[in-house]
């Protein structure tokens, strides 16, 4: 189990088998316990159930135990051409039974108003339940933007709310931020509505600290957690054009480096091997940067950077390699220098550099989620549903590539995996695949 792993299960306090946030251990996207895991499935092969969503959404579910969340929304905002009443506009937590799929609870909270409209180029792509729950294993908080931060027992009570602000980005996306949970501060990243990462007493609701930069307004990502100086635990966020570590405890910023060229920030950094990783951007690029340190890193902390840029997916690093998706493209860098060692189509194929995109447009045909990592394999998820697997090597080995519905649904979400299952979510189910 790597250091970033044991870190996070440390200042989280959950099972090495659980997936309790946005992209499972400190982000990171690995699974932290060796089951098998499937090659392929099918809706007649290795799928164990699924069930309906009471709405949509793209965040991701999680799994705690024998549960899995997830979190959707209706009443508003469900179809471009007659969008409804954002007074009607409802958000949901659901908890289900990983084992069959049997849904134990939900419950449901109001939108605070006025809320982003469902129209433009940014909100109808994902809609009003894009941030993932997390746990801390024993309660499951949520964050609904404008609705603020809500914190629940794992039999559906709920422990507190508090609101985090109600203002909205630049250009009117909403919000996708997940909080996470360090030691006793549930930390959340309220970009657009207050400009600001929250840290707030996961037991109370009470705001702890408060970190505002005008910039976070443009932030889309999900911190991450590293080791600091000394005993000191940092929050870690991509903002435009920097890179940031924020005292865990305090809020306080503790370094900052000058990262990608980009003036939003839509990926979640992650962190190996004592690097912090991160690749982004409509203009952006790729850089790797030592954790830690005081003040303006820039010139000190950076081990590499380079011209690697995709939309919206987060990396994958694993065994000394760097692993995204982009425009239907698979790309393999080497994590120590940055250094190509493979490009090929999803599926297989040559790659023409005139054919390599920047992640993809918005909207239809866009793809926007990240590629996720159990048994020696990679799983990435297109929004078409398919799911491409293959093996995580220096060369491109493709395994299978799956399809659990033939329904017309839409896969934004990024899989969960737990002690070799994959949780699957869509805009209308929920599915569990596994041997």
């Amino acid at each position: 189990m790597s250091a970033g792993m044991l870190l996070f299960i440390a200042v989280t306090a959950c099972d090495a088998g659980d997936w309790p946030r946005f992209r499972g251990p400190n982000g990171s996207g690995i699974a932290a316990d060796d089951a098998k895991t499937p090659v392929e499935w099918s809706p007649t092969k290795n799928l164990k159930w699924k069930t309906e969503l009471p709405g949509s959404g793209v965040s991701c579910p999680i799994v705690v135990g024998d549960r899995v969340f997830v979190t959707t929304y209706s009443g508003y905002g469900l179809n471009r051409s007659e969008p409804g009443d954002p007074q009607n506009l409802q958000r949901h937590l659901l908890c289900f039974d990983r084992k069959n799929g049997k849904q134990l609870w939900e419950k449901t909270v109001p939108a605070v108003l006025p809320e982003d409209l469902y129209t433009g180029m940014g909100v109808p792509v994902h809609g009003y339940a894009s941030h993932t729950p997390v746990s801390d294993g024993k309660n499951v908080y949520v964050f609904f933007g404008k609705s603020g931060a809500l914190a629940f027992d794992l039999e559906g009570n709920q422990l507190w709310q508090t609101g985090v602000g109600t203002d909205s980005d630049p250009k009117r996306w909403g919000s996708a931020s997940s909080p996470i949970v360090v030691d006793e501060t549930l930390v959340v990243t309220a970009g657009p509505e207050g400009r600001a990462v929250v840290g707030l007493d996961k037991k109370t609701g009470k705001q702890l600290w408060k970190a505002e930069s005008s910039g976070l307004g443009d932030v889309w990502g999900t911190p991450i957690v590293t080791p600091g100086e000394g005993d000191r635990t940092d929050i870690v966020i991509g903002a435009p054009y920097e890179i940031w570590g924020i005292n865990a405890a305090t809020g306080k910023l503790c370094w900052f480096c000058e990262a990608i060229p980009s003036d939003s920030y839509s990926s979640s950094v992650v962190f190996a091997e004592g690097s912090i990783f991160g690749i982004t951007g409509r203009s952006g690029g790729s850089i790797a940067v030592k954790a830690g340190g005081s003040g303006d890193v820039s010139a000190t902390n950076v081990v590499w950077s380079g011209r690697d840029r995709n939309r919206y997916c987060t990396p994958v690093v694993y065994e000394g390699r760097l692993y995204y998706m982009s425009s239907g493209i698979v790309t393999c860098l080497n994590a120590t220098t940055g250094e190509e060692i493979f490009k090929s189509r999803l599926g297989g194929g040559e790659v023409e550099e005139s054919s390599f995109g920047f992640g993809g447009g918005r909207g239809r045909g866009a793809d926007y989620s990240s590629p996720v990592l159990a048994d020696g394999k990679i799983y990435y998820v297109a929004a078409s549903g398919l799911t491409y697997v293959m093996k995580a090597s220096d060369t491109y080995e493709p395994l299978a590539v799956n399809r659990v519905t033939e329904a017309d649904e839409t896969f934004n979400a990024t899989p969960a995996i737990s002690n070799g299952d994959i949780f699957l979510r869509s805009d209308k189910h929920l599915y569990c695949v596994g041997e």
